[in-house]
């Protein structure tokens, strides 16, 4: 029997076509999930070298500690000295207090507002923190963002303070009782313990500002050789 080679050709074309229809198909999806498998292994190499560089990097304290560290602790004797010394063209505000003592809070905003008043003048305003020290990275730290007064405190161990601290520094304070507020000029001073009204906190320092003040134009004119009406001799 003859074989009819077109007709074998045409079936073996016929039964080709499909087969390399499927072979293509398995080519093509072998090679996406291969693209995919190489996508995928190079993120994680990326995420890895990215985690490797990020714990290669120094840890930043946190802002508690961070802001902590930037408030000034001070000993008794330290203290002692910052109150004692002085220039006589420069008034000294110097509040005792502790953010859990309501009497303290409450007057505060009275000294922030002064000391805007104040800004362009010989005035110094210290805040001296009684709290405890567990409390100077939290509550002292908040208050003295909250006030924006973090450069005008002062960070002072209650516990270390004795009778002999408070006489040597104050004529009316002991210790029992805060808030307190020491004000002074040159040889003038006033002592304020407990709360005061905004109006009260004006008065004092408006009150040592003009003495002082006339203190210093009698001085200047006494330098200058300036007096009185000279009378006429005879």
């Amino acid at each position: 029997m003859k074989i009819d080679k077109r007709k074998n050709l045409n079936s073996i074309a016929w039964f080709s076509i499909p087969d390399k229809i499927k072979t293509m198909r398995k080519f093509l999806i072998y090679s996406i999930l291969s693209l995919s498998f190489l996508a995928c292994k190079k993120n994680d190499e990326k995420v890895a070298d990215t985690e490797a560089k990020e714990d290669s990097i120094k840890i930043e304290p946190t802002k508690t500690e961070a802001d902590v560290a930037q408030l000034k602790e001070l000993s008794p004797e330290k203290i002692s000295t910052v109150l004692k010394s002085h220039h006589s063209d420069t008034l000294y505000v110097t509040n005792f207090f502790a953010t859990w003592c309501g009497p303290c809070m409450h007057e505060i905003p009275f000294f922030r507002k002064k000391m805007e008043e104040l800004a362009n003048q010989p005035v110094k305003f210290t805040f001296v923190s009684l709290d405890n020290k567990s409390d100077w990275a939290s509550a002292v730290s908040d208050f003295a963002d909250e006030y924006n007064i973090r450069e005008n405190i002062v960070l002072l161990n209650g516990t270390l303070l004795n009778q002999e601290f408070f006489k040597q520094n104050f004529q009316s304070w002991n210790g029992e009782a805060i808030p307190f507020t020491l004000i002074r000029k040159g040889d003038k001073s006033d002592e304020t313990v407990g709360s005061m009204s905004e109006e009260m906190l004006n008065q004092k320092i408006e009150k040592l500002l003009a003495h002082n003040s006339t203190a210093k134009i009698v001085e200047n004119k006494e330098k200058a050789g300036i007096s009185g009406p000279k009378k006429s001799l005879k």
